[in-house]
């Protein structure tokens, strides 16, 4: 009997003191589990006198449930305790204004080719949007390709089969508006283009490229070259100036690269953009515009350049690979 009021007694006052639930549990583990001292006790039933096993289990019984009560009434006030705690921890103040969600913002890509369209809407230039899937025809012959010709192997690309395949230039979109239209017009489309490049920092598999084209009346190569120049002011600023320097094109004759310099970009160094020219008249010609009346001028050029230039970016790949810390610095 002394036994068991001496662990009754040793364990009501660690329940008493139990600072949370989770000791708790682990007291009533300690004295009323499978394995628990009071349990441990009924051990001890089978080596008394006969006359004294009934007293010795009704008094272990009484203090298995006193104990059992007073377990309950610890965990109902240790309950309301840590209900209040996290209620005061959780709690939130609803006259206070709502946390702002992070909002998303235009990709720098983006951002540069919505600029690029305003330029060009404000130079009486109209867009189109073009496919990326093209058919061999509008990528290389109706641009003057000849079969096997050189150029064609810088433009190795990605084919679905033996006639579809993924545009290598924006300039395919050429074919299309001969077959659709009739001079005069003002055109330009932006988008991606692929090729079969070993990738690194200034080359990639995907891109993106503005294309342009003009066929009027009496269009020469000033009037390109005027174009070009007020596209490089308002993309690089007033003293942007532009530099021609002769090239082939199979697309255009005569054919240019073109350069810009500004003083506060490229510290008056010449920067190429891409390919320019007057459209050849064979291709006028294949769609049935007398080329004693009209000509015209086509270029191209990669966007991605444009913010590489703009803010120093050094690795194309940056783009697209998606890392926050470098794209949330553009706005």
């Amino acid at each position: 009997m002394q036994a068991i009021e001496e662990l009754e007694r040793r364990a009501a006052q660690e329940i008493g003191a139990a600072p949370d639930t989770r000791g708790l549990k682990e007291l009533e583990s300690k004295y009323l589990g499978k394995s628990g001292e009071l349990t441990g006790l009924l051990k001890n039933l089978g080596t008394l006198p006969p006359d004294q096993k009934p007293a010795f289990g009704k008094a272990l019984n009484e203090a298995k449930q006193r104990l059992e009560s007073q377990l309950e009434a610890r965990e109902r006030a240790l309950k309301s305790g840590e209900r209040e705690e996290q209620y005061e921890r959780e709690r939130i103040d609803i006259t206070m204004p709502g946390r702002r969600p992070p909002l998303g913002r235009e990709h720098i890509l983006q951002l540069t080719m919505n600029k690029i369209k305003r330029v060009f809407a404000g130079l009486g230039f109209e867009y189109i949007e073009t496919p990326e899937l093209e058919r061999f025809k509008y990528n290389f012959d109706v641009l003057n390709y000849p079969p096997d010709h050189p150029a064609m192997d810088e433009q190795d690309t990605f084919y679905i089969d033996n006639d579809l395949l993924l545009r290598t230039q924006a300039t395919a979109y050429m074919g299309h508006v001969f077959e659709t239209r009739r001079p005069p017009f003002r055109i330009f489309t932006i988008g991606r283009c692929f090729r079969n490049e070993a990738v690194d920092r200034t080359h990639g598999h995907t891109f993106h490229q503005i294309d342009a084209f003009m066929v009027d009346e009496g269009v020469s190569m000033a009037h390109l070259k005027g174009t070009l120049g007020a596209f490089a002011r308002a993309m690089f600023g007033a003293d942007a100036t532009v530099r021609f320097r002769p090239d082939f094109f199979p697309f255009v004759e005569p054919g240019v690269d073109y350069a810009i310099s500004t003083k506060k970009l490229f510290d008056g160094k010449w920067v190429e953009l891409g390919g320019a020219g007057l459209v050849h008249p064979n291709i006028l010609e294949a769609y049935g515009v007398d080329t004693e009346r009209y000509s015209g001028w086509a270029f191209g050029l990669g966007v991605d350049r444009i913010p590489m230039m703009q803010y120093g970016v050094e690795d194309l790949r940056h783009f697209l690979e998606n890392d926050l810390r470098f794209l949330e610095q553009f706005r």
